[in-house]
């Protein structure tokens, strides 16, 4: 592998203390392959989150306890997802430098 096709690839997970966590390579590895798979989960996710928060704001019945629950899961989704579109425009400059 030459080192030009080595990129730090930001992983979507966190490590100790909330910093983040990279894997050097050319995408090919395991580690990889596991953060695609569980940024495809991540985003999925996140589409289902919206789905239901959509549905729980028309509901006029929802209590202010289950729309702050809901505030504090759909946070956490943005920052999931905000985390693969990071990582993955970093990639895109990284190839296009390439």
């Amino acid at each position: 592998m030459s080192d030009e096709r080595r990129v730090a690839r930001l992983l979507p997970w966190a490590g100790a203390e909330g910093r983040p966590c990279y894997v050097l390579g050319d995408g090919t590895g395991p580690v990889s392959r596991v953060a695609d798979e569980i940024e495809s989960v991540q985003l999925g996710m996140a589409g289902d989150l919206i789905g239901h928060a959509d549905d729980m704001l028309a509901d006029h019945r929802a209590t202010g306890r289950e729309l702050r629950f809901l505030a504090g899961c759909l946070v956490q989704s943005l920052r999931e997802v905000k985390r693969v579109a990071e990582s993955r425009g970093a990639r895109l400059e990284h190839r296009g430098q390439g």
